[in-house]
């Protein structure tokens, strides 16, 4: 059980397929445009009508996918902007998500919503979208203590609580198509898999998928609800008033051990452990279905074949070369082809505890 290959500061993206190559600038370099003065200018379009505007002062934030920025406002806290990647989300699906954030804080759910201006939360500025929020600082928590890892338990309890209310109708879910099969047969399209390693990884591609399959058969039909998505211990900051949940930009429909599994250690006694003491804090707020335990390894596999095609699809993007020299390497193939086999054993073990 690892994440070989992932930074936790990336997301786990939901992508719809986006070329490798592109004549079109805008393809190539979406961000190009977005310089300092058009993130002040556009940031300002929405502050000064309220009678704000920034002071000049900026700090590029670690993202990848999107480009988000700490910016200074005159006589008040600083405000984090975010720049939606330009073709990714429709404006339904971000206005969804900003609708179920704000319903956690209207629940006092520790997680950070999109500021309301002039009524709307979701803003465009010369051809990009963007939204404001709350900057709200934090360290990663504690996730060797029994008593942090409960605590985040009753959290995602009571976020998995309201986002069972009533499903989403923009966003998609995370599913074995989307996560597997299309991602796999994009990389064979694009051939980004080397000739030399291709026929080993796509053997152990085709084998990891068969054992996701055997896995989501075992589960059965396990409830789906509105997820954080992408809730790794990133995206948990901590206070000493305990934890806040940020970043809900990959939050999909899915089963609820989707927001647990990116929260265990890597040794499953060590990861056994843990999952016991964030259930106990979550079924405080929110059944459990065991059978959910048999999804695990199925979606830690999803996650790495959907990370390769992340990269590529990014890969022309001067962001990504940059920040992901090792991608796309020989050695790169050959250590997910490993990761891959892994896998397959790991989903052939069993799930953590007997269901």
């Amino acid at each position: 059980m690892h994440n070989a290959g992932m930074n936790d500061d990336t997301s786990f993206p939901s992508d719809e397929p986006q070329p490798a190559d592109s004549a079109d600038s805008a393809q190539a370099a979406p961000y190009a445009r977005l310089t300092p003065e058009c993130v002040l200018d556009a940031v300002d379009s929405v502050l000064m009508p309220a009678g704000e505007r920034t002071d000049g002062r900026m700090l590029a934030l670690n993202s990848y996918e999107n480009r988000v920025y700490q910016v200074g406002v005159e006589d008040a806290q600083p405000l984090v902007a975010k720049f939606y990647r330009p073709q990714r989300w429709s404006d339904e699906a971000i206005l969804e998500e900003h609708a179920f954030v704000a319903e956690l804080a209207a629940r006092e759910i520790p997680a950070v919503p999109a500021r309301v201006l002039e009524g709307r939360s979701l803003h465009e500025f010369e051809g990009f979208r963007f939204a404001l929020f709350e900057r709200r600082g934090g360290r990663a928590p504690e996730l060797d203590r029994s008593d942090v890892l409960e605590w985040i338990g009753r959290f995602i309890g009571r976020i998995h609580a309201v986002g069972a209310t009533q499903p989403y109708r923009a966003r998609p879910s995370i599913d074995i198509q989307s996560y597997g099969y299309e991602p796999r047969d994009w990389l064979i399209e694009h051939d980004f898999v080397p000739a030399d390693v291709r026929s080993a990884w796509q053997a152990a591609i085709g084998l990891a998928l068969e054992g996701v399959e055997a896995a989501f058969e075992r589960a059965g039909d396990v409830r789906q609800l509105r997820l954080h998505g992408d809730c790794h211990p990133s995206n948990v900051l901590w206070t000493d008033a305990g934890p806040h949940f940020v970043d809900f930009d990959d939050s999909r429909m899915g089963p609820a051990v989707q927001d647990l599994w990116l929260l265990l250690p890597g040794d499953r006694e060590g990861a056994s452990r843990a999952l016991a003491d964030l259930l106990a804090g979550y079924e405080d707020f929110s059944e459990f279905d065991p059978r959910e335990l048999h999804l695990i390894e199925a979606l830690r596999t999803l996650r790495l074949i959907h990370y390769s095609a992340w990269l590529a699809r990014r890969w022309h993007d001067p962001a990504f070369p940059a920040a992901f020299p090792w991608f796309n390497t020989q050695r790169y193939w050959e250590e997910r082809i490993l990761e891959l086999r892994e896998q397959i054993g790991a989903m052939q073990e069993g799930p953590l505890w007997p269901v």
